[in-house]
Order: structure tokens, then C-alpha cells, then sequence
């Protein structure tokens, strides 16, 4: 407790604003990987380069959703605390 005592607990205001930064950059990405995937396939003649630019583009937004569904879990974990703590 000493130790965690020289820490300042972030406010419910900071925790909306990292909230809803997240989703913000989680958008971005979003919007920026649709963006990769319609223009990777311009002026490509080999079918190769096309199958590896998709497999890269398919891992990218694969691992853009791990992420997502992590963050919606710890968000939810943190929703109930509060609703738990509102009960209280």
C-alpha cells in the first residue's frame, strides 16, 4: 500500500477519455485497413503479389479484432465495477 500510495488513481473522466480515444484509433484502423485493401490490388499484374497482399491485409484485421474484443471485454469489466460499486 506505500507503494501504490506515490500513484494517483486515474478519475472516471480520464478513463472515458482513454475510452473513447480507443475507439477513435480503433476506427482509424479500421477505416485505414479498408482503405490498404481497396487500393492494394491497383496496377498489380501478379497473382502472387495479389494473394500475399490479401493474406497480410486478412492477418492485420484479424489481429485489429483480437484487439477490439479485449478491449470490449476490460471495458465491460469496468462497466460492471461500477455498476457494482453504484449498488453498494
Amino acid at each position: 500500500s506505500h507503494i501504490m500510495s506515490k500513484y494517483v488513481r486515474m478519475t472516471d473522466t480520464e478513463r472515458d477519455q482513454i475510452d473513447q480515444d480507443a475507439q477513435v484509433f480503433m476506427r482509424t484502423c479500421a477505416d485505414a485497413i479498408h482503405q490498404l485493401r481497396t487500393e492494394a490490388h491497383k496496377g498489380v499484374q501478379s497473382a502472387q503479389v495479389k494473394e500475399h497482399r490479401t493474406a497480410v491485409l486478412d492477418f492485420i484485421e484479424d489481429y485489429l479484432k483480437r484487439v477490439c474484443k479485449l478491449y470490449s471485454e476490460q471495458r465491460a469489466i469496468r462497466v460492471k465495477r461500477v455498476i457494482d460499486k453504484k449498488r453498494l
